[in-house]
């Protein structure tokens, strides 16, 4: 029998520092993370890293949504190439003809996010 494991969270800021449907980076365990809080009051955490351009810059992409299999995802298009990336999972939707760096994966990599008494924690 496998023993439980405990989740740990890391306090990264209050929910009000976070603009509905912009994103902010955060430095978790030194490596950065882009926040992203919906209008429905969730957060969701992707990695900062660009995997087409090898830059930081995916908490300034734009927040918008798409229909996959039926069912509208939150996703952020990357402001270097607007790559199409889900917010939920972190997976690539649109690479727009492009491939990503030497050996950085497509999709990206996405954390647990919970909101408690107004702060935005995240699991590392």
């Amino acid at each position: 029998m496998t023993p439980p494991t405990l989740t740990t969270w890391v306090r990264v800021c209050a929910l009000a520092d976070l603009a509905v449907e912009r994103g902010a980076a955060a430095l978790v365990d030194g490596e950065q993370l882009a926040l992203v809080r919906l209008v429905d009051g969730t957060v969701l955490a992707v990695q900062q890293l660009d995997p087409f351009c090898g830059s930081h810059v995916l908490a300034r992409g734009i927040v918008g949504s798409r229909t996959v299999d039926g069912a509208s995802v939150p996703t952020l298009s990357s402001p270097m190439y607007k790559q199409v990336f889900d917010l939920r999972t972190g997976a690539c939707l649109d690479a727009v003809g492009r491939v990503p760096l030497d050996g950085l994966a497509a999709d990206l990599r996405t954390w647990a996010v919970r909101v408690v008494d107004g702060g935005v924690e995240v699991s590392p």
